[in-house]
């Protein structure tokens, strides 16, 4: 039989996972080290959910012909522990699929540092649009660093060098060429 003080240390660890968990997920940089915070995470609420259908002073939900007192004796309710086993399986194949994008990201992008992820996504998504990718050019380290173009317009280095079309659609464009659809 398990002392009370047990189950404290119990909860105690499946909220203490899942908490190191989010705080991987929010705080990490690395998308490997994010799945593993994921990993984690998933493992303390597992424990919680096992915790939630455990009874400190009863037996195992198993029943053999030795046991004569099974009517007085409490069982631990089993479903919470075939819902982790479900949860284990299921588990594993999402965490072997994110590890293998998360190979794909680092084959395609040598890096998996979401910063430079998120850069180099946005380029690459804007480039596949045919627009210029989206900067600010009010943010304090780019301000007048580069030179205005023809139009006004201050554009990086290599925003001038893609080949990105001239013609502009305003919004009323857009407006008009809905209304006649």
């Amino acid at each position: 039989m398990m002392l009370p003080e047990a189950g404290i240390v119990l909860y105690t660890g499946a909220i203490g996972l899942i908490g190191i968990g989010i705080a991987g997920i929010v705080i990490a940089k690395n998308l490997f080290r994010i799945l593993l915070a994921l990993v984690i995470a998933e493992a303390g609420a597992n424990m919680l959910l096992l915790l939630a259908g455990f009874r400190f002073d009863a037996i195992a939900p198993i029943i053999n012909s030795a046991m004569t007192d099974v009517q007085n004796i409490p069982m631990v309710d089993p479903v919470p522990q075939a819902m982790v086993l479900t949860a284990i399986v299921i588990g594993v194949g999402i965490q072997a699929l994110a590890l293998s994008l998360v190979l794909q990201v680092y084959k395609n992008y040598a890096t998996l540092d979401m910063r430079v992820l998120s850069r180099n996504l946005e380029v690459d998504i804007a480039t596949q649009a045919g627009i210029p990718p989206a900067s600010s050019h009010e943010s304090p380290h780019t301000v007048g660093a580069f030179p205005a173009t023809a139009d006004g317009i201050k554009k990086s280095p290599a925003v001038k060098n893609q080949t990105v079309s001239n013609q502009a659609i305003s919004n009323t464009d857009l407006l008009d060429k809905g209304a006649e659809s």
